[in-house]
């Protein structure tokens, strides 16, 4: 029988580099807040981006300029999901819900999941995806 990995927690730098003013030490985000960080960055990640790992990244923003439809939609919430279970290994992925916003452009997503190894309620993220011109 495997053994359940429990953590005490998770930790990430912020990108926004600031000092502390405690300690003078760059700003830590937390738990939740740096798994809902690190899962945006992979969605807005292209693929060769990223020094040292090519592939890692999701193609989303190929799609964006393709018709704002129900098939586009699809397209997306299928390269979210891929990038998460492949990337992300402190999640389990529960939906992904992608609606087309037909006056705006764009599509809205939601991605609601659980954080593995702490014992936290379901997370939502919600964003929407717009292509720039």
């Amino acid at each position: 029988m495997p053994l359940e990995r429990v953590s005490k927690g998770f930790k990430d730098v912020s990108m926004s580099f600031q000092a502390s003013p405690l300690n003078n030490d760059l700003i830590a985000i937390k738990n939740e807040t740096a798994i809902a960080r690190s899962i945006r960055n992979l969605v807005l990640t292209s693929p060769g981006e990223r020094f040292f790992d090519e592939d890692l990244g999701c193609r989303v923003s190929r799609v964006l300029f393709e018709n704002v439809d129900g098939m586009t939609a699809s397209v997306i919430r299928e390269e979210i999901e891929s990038v998460i279970n492949r990337y992300e290994p402190r999640v389990e992925l529960i939906d992904v819900d992608v609606n087309p916003d037909f006056d705006n452009n764009e599509f809205n997503v939601t991605i609601r999941y659980y954080i593995v190894g702490i014992d936290v309620l379901p997370q939502q993220l919600a964003f929407a995806l717009q292509s720039t011109r």
